[in-house]
């Protein structure tokens, strides 16, 4: 018989199970993967079966998730157990990758895994190697069953259930493609939402940017475990990636339109800030990569259908430096070029390259496949960027992926036209000057914490303090690196409220009569700029003024201070806050001179 609502008892039937015990257990793939699970079995369930919850990732935080808060409830698979496919790796399902899978996706966010001993669809190991059988004489998975006098599926949740509500989970997201379960779950009193698509990492409503912010904040201990990985592998480890798209970071500035976020500069710039205190080159990569998907979103609907098919999110690097050179061919264009500094192309899909063809400046959307990728990114600080090189040869680009880039740069560009989100109406630059500067001043908010523990533990030599926090000069070296650091947020948070209040304008007088956006005055974009590198100066100081004070151990290369200084180094002298152009310009556009620098 067909699993459906008829036999589901109702959820008032039900008998109340109990936790029997529950157990730490550390899991390891096959592909290295690992995680640690704590592991519950139960008295009373109702099918007498020996089943297992596993609960994964921050699953006590999940559960305390206010009740019609999205994106924030437990997220829980129901997985019926597959001894082919889970244990021997059988290829004639995907039981075993979809379980790994699972795992990790609910390790990163918080939640259950319900491994259910319904073998075969709930007919038995045995009927399911006869199933396997007919199938071989070309019957398929359901007429194979119900050739053996058996439904087409008979499995029954009414053991999860009552295992989810012995552990407090009343309302959970659900990780399945199969309604049945949701049906089943929703009749027996679960209050469930189902991802919107498997795996694309976003649900049918975003969460709220109070929400995303505190899951950028709850992987902060792993980021800052993985740090010398990170910069030992130049590039971001696969497992952070995961977390980052299980977060959502990847969406928040993606329209809505497109299954994005459309999250504010606010939101995202507090996000990379965040990142910063778990590991800056963590941050500047996640950072370039959300701000590469607000760029897509700029493009004409026919490259937006293309890159966000299917509800994905488009990772891309942006490079200009140096430009390249596009020559016009029948149908679209030829480029060549080795492009530098291309922050995150380790984990895109695409490229955004600058060229020039005939003294116009364009920009070309390539497949990082049909690139060359040069090993180049050697540094003293953010190492685990992976900032490599490409490199093209008369690569040919059809028409439709080639821009001038002061159309896509404009407040007018032709994404502005599809989304109604105000943000990408601001100028293309906007956004790169705010990475920078969070990086810093979220690396230095870190370097204060390590300082601060260090100096109520650290025993100074040949000295008669029992530790560092009770001498006269420690105290008063912390107390100026704490107000520098506060410096730093203060002229940071500045920044970003001038942005904030230009954007809202614009988008208050594009909802009335105007037709073109306002961009910011000249004044508004000196202070802007002025108070960033304000920020990144403060920032620098700080961290200096904290490793100075931190004895010849901060040195070693296992001590995370000398990884964050050699990381705001490297920051200070990226154009963003580069201090002596950036207090020129600031002048002439306080002053009313008019800039020298047009993209200032």
């Amino acid at each position: 018989m067909t699993a459906s609502l008829d036999i589901a008892p109702p959820a008032a039937s039900l008998p109340r199970a109990t936790v029997r015990s529950n157990v730490t257990v550390p899991l390891q793939f096959p592909d290295g993967f690992r995680t640690t699970a704590e592991v519950f079995t139960f008295h009373g369930l109702a099918d007498g079966k020996e089943h297992l919850l596993l609960a994964l990732g921050s699953w006590e935080q999940s559960l305390l998730a206010p009740d019609g808060e999205p994106g924030v409830a437990p997220l829980v698979r129901l997985h019926s157990e597959c001894m082919t496919g889970d244990v021997f790796g059988s290829e004639r399902c995907d039981c075993g990758p979809q379980l790994r899978e699972a795992v990790e996706e609910i390790a990163a966010v918080g939640g259950f895994l319900l491994y259910l001993r319904q073998e075969g669809r709930g007919i038995g190991l045995y009927s399911k190697l006869d199933a396997y059988a007919l199938q071989d004489n070309g019957l398929d998975t359901y007429e194979a069953n119900l050739a053996l006098g058996h439904g087409e599926d008979e499995r029954d949740y009414s053991a999860g259930v009552q295992m989810l509500q012995a552990i407090g989970a009343t309302r959970i997201r659900l990780l399945s493609n199969n309604p049945d379960k949701a049906t089943q779950l929703s009749a027996l009193g679960m209050d469930i939402t189902v991802p919107a698509l498997r795996g694309s990492g976003f649900d049918t409503e975003p969460p709220s940017p109070a929400t995303l912010i505190s899951l950028v904040g709850a992987l902060l201990p792993r980021l800052r475990e993985r740090a010398s990985e990170t910069e030992e592998l130049r590039r971001l480890p696969e497992s952070t990636m995961t977390d980052l798209r299980q977060a959502g970071v990847f969406r928040l500035l993606a329209p809505r339109g497109v299954g994005g976020y459309g999250m504010g500069v606010e939101t995202y710039a507090e996000v990379v800030r965040q990142l910063a205190r778990g590991c800056a080159s963590i941050a500047w990569t996640a950072g370039h990569l959300m701000e590469h998907v607000w760029m897509l979103a700029r493009w004409p609907k026919e490259v937006q259908d293309e890159v966000f098919a299917l509800g994905r999110v488009p990772l891309a690097a942006a490079t200009g430096a140096p430009v390249g050179v596009a020559t016009k061919v029948p149908g679209g264009y030829s480029i060549s070029g080795h492009w530098s500094f291309a922050s995150g192309v380790m984990h895109s899909e695409w490229a955004l390259l600058a060229v020039d063809c005939d003294g116009v400046r364009l920009q070309a959307l390539v497949p990082v496949a049909a690139l060359e990728l040069m090993d180049a990114w050697h540094t003293a600080g953010l190492r685990g960027t992976g900032s490599n090189d490409l490199r093209a040869d008369h690569l040919f680009v059809p028409d439709y992926r080639v821009m001038e880039w002061g159309h896509l740069s404009a407040s007018d560009n032709p994404g502005s036209l599809l989304h109604p989100d105000p943000t990408l109406h601001i100028l293309m630059a906007t956004l790169l000057n705010l990475v920078a500067p969070s990086t810093a001043l979220g690396a230095a908010e870190h370097a204060l914490e390590l300082f601060q523990a260090q100096l109520m533990v650290r025993k100074v030599k040949n000295t008669t303090e029992v530790r560092q926090a009770d001498s006269v000069l420690a105290q008063a070296r912390f107390s100026e690196a704490f107000g520098l650091v506060a410096t730093a947020r203060l002229h940071w948070e500045e920044a970003v409220r001038i942005l904030a209040a230009s954007i809202r304008r614009s988008g208050t007088e594009r909802s009335g009569t105007a037709t073109a956006g306002t961009e910011p005055t000249d004044t508004e974009r000196s202070r802007y700029r002025l108070s960033l590198a304000l920020s990144g100066q403060a920032a620098e100081a700080a961290v200096r003024l904290i490793v100075a004070g931190s004895g010849g151990s901060a040195h070693r290369l296992s001590h995370p201070l000398q990884r964050i200084q050699r990381d705001v180094n490297v920051l200070l002298n990226h154009p963003t806050l580069s201090f002596d152009p950036i207090v020129e310009q600031a002048g002439r556009g306080l002053l009313g001179l008019g800039f020298t620098v047009r993209s200032f």
